[in-house]
């Protein structure tokens, strides 16, 4: 038996009073992902905690049945390992957002969504200004990047800036948990101050704000952390799988989980994805693997930006263009598979930030009689044969492993 998780990242939502009081996912016309709640079972998974950051790498690690107290050790370790960027036992790693902000506020959190080509001439100027031995800055994808250093304390609170649009930057600064961390908050927030006027002038936005662009005027540094010590699917589960996703975070997830890493062209990590593609991918993958993790980030984005009538079309997108091919591919190969489908948050657009309230599920297992529920959405699944889940009760349900597993750490 063959095993696919499709996450539609943040997909899940709030009434919307526009909306008549549903949900994105409840408007929505997606036949296929319907299909899959009403011929397979349901349920409510709980993904984060209070005592958690709300991000996407704790959400994730959880939907993957990781319990993150035991191996969340911020999301620029996990970064990093997708990138292929070694972290010594004395470094940490960070996130490191390209930003805009207007008046001494954060405007976005993407600098407009910049292209991964501006975004690394702009890394490169920071790496060759503010970089050296014990501190280098590496480019990614769009506006995520990395900062790796040695020798600094990550007890810190940092602002994740997806979750403070508009909000005063110098209140948002990096703020140590522990006095042993102090000069590790000075220095990174100096670090922060001094990307400013590297920034302000250079070229890319120049050429950004002459185009009408929001231009990519500050770093942000967050979620730092060591490197990870986590198990492999393989070791757990004795099961050989893949990871596709467009964004570096998920990918790196895989990378300590002993999951091949799939590229595929065209995947964005936005709207504009390549859907077909990774459906695609998805199902030559299945020839080799047993087990495919299939990430869309594109929902996350678009109720980070608040714009509901795109929010609704990428998950029409997701269901159309990628679900369906996929359920049409199985059927085609006579592929007996496990299907299923959830975000790992919600992302409300009224509120363009993530929240900790349980996400909805459906699981198609061709071995299993389908419960009651008929649609696919935050409300029909809360009645669901699965209940509400908990810790890693819901990837034991994809594989069909009722018993408990070992610790969360080798």
């Amino acid at each position: 038996m063959k095993h696919v998780i499709i996450l539609g990242d943040g997909m899940a939502d709030y009434p919307v009073e526009r909306l008549g009081g549903r949900t994105p996912l409840q408007v929505a016309n997606k036949p296929h992902i319907d299909r899959i709640a009403r011929d397979g079972r349901t349920g409510m998974l709980r993904t984060l905690t209070p005592d958690l950051p709300t991000g996407s790498a704790v959400a994730n690690l959880a939907v993957l049945g990781y319990d993150p107290r035991a191996c969340f050790q911020g999301r620029g370790v996990l970064e990093a390992a997708s990138m292929g960027v070694p972290i010594g036992e004395d470094q940490i790693a960070l996130r490191c957002n390209l930003i805009c902000t207007e008046n001494g506020h954060i405007k976005n959190h993407s600098a407009g969504h910049i292209s991964s080509a501006e975004a690394a001439e702009l890394i490169r100027a920071l790496d060759q200004q503010l970089g050296g031995d014990t501190l280098r800055f590496h480019p990614g994808v769009s506006y995520r990047h990395l900062l790796v250093a040695t020798g600094l304390n990550p007890d810190l609170a940092c602002a994740p800036p997806h979750d403070h649009p508009g909000e005063p930057v110098e209140e948002l600064m990096i703020k140590p948990r522990d006095p042993a961390a102090e000069a590790t908050a000075r220095r990174l927030n100096d670090l922060t101050r001094q990307s400013w006027s590297i920034l302000a002038d250079h070229p890319v936005n120049r050429r950004r704000r002459s185009a009408g662009k929001d231009p990519a005027n500050s770093i942000w540094l967050w979620s730092p952390g060591r490197k990870p010590r986590m198990w492999t699917f393989h070791d757990r589960f004795g099961i050989r799988g893949a990871v596709i996703s467009a964004v570096d975070l998920v990918r790196g997830i895989g990378v300590y989980g002993g999951l091949e890493i799939i590229d595929v062209d065209g995947a964005t990590g936005l709207w504009d994805t390549n859907y077909e593609g990774k459906a695609d991918a998805c199902l030559a993958a299945l020839e080799r693997v047993d087990f495919v993790y299939l990430h869309v980030e594109a929902p996350d984005e678009a109720g980070h930006e608040g714009d509901l009538e795109l929010k609704i079309r990428t998950i029409e997108d997701i269901d159309l263009r990628l679900v369906g091919r996929i359920l049409e591919g199985l059927e085609r190969q006579a592929i007996d598979a496990v299907v299923a489908i959830l975000p790992d948050h919600p992302t409300p657009v009224e509120l363009r930030v993530h929240v900790r309230d349980p996400i909805p599920f459906a699981i198609l297992d061709p071995r299993q009689a389908p419960d009651e529920v008929q649609v696919y959405d935050e409300v029909s699944c809360r009645s669901g044969g699965y209940g509400t889940l908990e810790g890693d009760a819901f990837i034991r349900a994809v594989f069909g492993q009722t018993d408990e597993q070992e610790p969360q750490t080798p």
